[in-house]
């Protein structure tokens, strides 16, 4: 069935990124792109970062030859303790030919500044390609490989699972192990100019929301600052079910308010739409009390709005199923298992665990809810959740002859730049829990999935692009 997507991958390995930057000092951050809050594809979302507080811009698309104006850019101050002060401009790129590729450059102070070509989302029709990985922002020599993996990939957007940058989610993690890596200025072997072609996805993972006292890291939470994501998912209260509290001086908060806007707190738990295909982006850190019935009845909804989706993918932090001893105890997510397979998702895409693991088609029925587990100085902090129930397994699902599965594969694809995990487990076959199929946990890989209309090609593979595992799904 490969034959299937041969023509595809040729048109897509025709275009690579060619960023220009006229000027080396202009940008802290070099223009990137974002599917902004209310997605489209016929739309994308463009930000960058600046010091210059007194220049004018300007963002133009190239149509039919010529120069159009896109959106005035928006900005927003960035004040923090101990980081120089900056602004985060975002200007809408509207009125796109979906599944095109199209040229946009950034103008200061009338003077060109920056140029790149670009994706264009693609319909309903079109067929496309998408990367997975995890816990990315890393700074290693693996995640730089994995970063080149990804660019050379040819991928219509990127998908992080969480773990955007180690170790805090600050705005100092950013600036060293995370643009410079995925928004290069220019291909080298320690980075890529991906982002300014291509927008990324990201759920929030540990390492990216659990830092919540801006006295002891005043540039945490840096998340808010620089993704622009939707804003549709349900508004949680500080000290409640979905949003921990948030402690510092109010001259902390007060910064920390005025630049997240209101990205802050909402903007963790969204869902969109990108071709055939549903997308529903949760918080699993164990700060989320999952038994909460708004949190349940919002994903109940969500997927029962989007119907008319021929895939639907979800993607969050913590995976609730996982065969390796780190984080084994983490399983909070299970609970949403029930909601999933009613829900007819296809796929679940985890990060958290630094290796590579997928469970064959499942079906889960938990007992109750559950048993939380908690730790911390005070004994108090949420650590987990022990969530026991039953499986049923689609072994007959061999992805190659048997091609429809009966129920939802979960993923985990953590490997994306971090020490990996368990090692030892890979050949240890009876160290794994009855629901995984496959298991790789001694080299970084990424997740690469085709999709063209009622068929579905994921492939795993490493940093120089060998096939570690594959499968197909289809639809009748």
């Amino acid at each position: 069935m490969k034959y299937i997507f041969s023509g595809f991958l040729l048109i897509l390995c025709m275009f690579t990124g060619n960023a220009q930057i006229k000027n080396e000092n202009t940008f802290l951050t070099t223009p990137y792109l974002q599917i902004g809050s209310e997605p489209s594809s016929q739309s994308l979302q463009l930000l960058w970062h600046a010091t210059d507080a007194n220049a004018i811009w300007t963002v133009e698309r190239k149509l039919n030859d010529t120069w159009v104006k896109a959106g005035n850019p928006v900005a927003t101050h960035i004040a923090t303790v101990n980081i120089e002060p900056h602004i985060v401009y975002r200007s809408a790129l509207t009125g796109l030919t979906p599944g095109s590729i199209f040229t946009y450059r950034v103008l200061k102070n009338g003077k060109e500044v920056f140029s790149s070509q670009a994706h264009t989302p693609k319909a309903v029709d079109q067929p496309y390609r998408f990367v997975v990985f995890g816990d990315v922002g890393a700074g290693t020599k693996e995640a730089k490989e994995i970063a080149n993996r990804v660019y050379k990939s040819n991928a219509d957007f990127a998908v992080i699972p969480g773990d955007i940058v180690y170790d805090y989610g600050l705005i100092t993690d950013y600036r060293t192990k995370f643009w410079p890596i995925y928004n290069a200025e220019k291909l080298t072997e320690t980075g890529v100019p991906l982002m300014s072609s291509v927008p990324f996805i990201a759920a929030v993972g540990n390492h990216d929301a659990d830092s919540r006292d801006l006295d002891k890291a005043p540039d945490a939470l840096a998340y808010y600052y620089y993704w622009d994501q939707p804003l549709n998912g349900p508004v949680g209260k500080e000290g409640g079910a979905i949003v921990p509290l948030l402690k510092g001086t109010d001259a902390n908060k007060k910064n920390f308010f005025e630049g997240a806007g209101d990205r802050y707190p909402r903007m963790t738990n969204f869902s969109f739409n990108y071709g055939n295909a549903h997308w529903l982006v949760l918080d699993a850190d164990t700060y989320v009390d999952w038994t909460d019935s708004l949190l349940i009845n919002w994903v109940k909804k969500d997927l029962a709005d989007a119907k008319n989706a021929q895939w639907r993918f979800v993607t969050y932090h913590h995976p609730g199923f996982n065969s390796s001893i780190e984080h084994f105890e983490q399983q909070q997510m299970r609970l949403l298992a029930p909601v999933f397979e009613k829900g007819n998702v296809d796929v679940v895409f985890n990060g958290h665990v630094h290796n590579y693991q997928r469970s064959f088609p499942m079906q889960f029925a938990p007992f109750g809810k559950g048993t939380l587990m908690v730790g911390g100085k005070e004994g108090k902090s949420p650590r987990g959740r022990v969530v026991p129930g039953h499986w049923k397994l689609d072994k007959n699902f061999d992805g190659k002859k048997n091609t429809q599965p009966k129920g939802v594969i979960y993923i985990i694809t953590g490997a994306g730049g971090q020490e990996l995990y368990n090692p030892e487990q890979e050949k240890d076959t009876d160290s794994w829990q009855k629901f995984t199929d496959k298991f790789i946990s001694t080299v970084h890989t990424i997740t690469v999935a085709d999709v063209k209309g009622k068929t579905l090609l994921i492939k795993q593979v490493d940093a120089n692009g060998k096939e570690m595992d594959s499968f197909i799904i289809t639809k009748k």
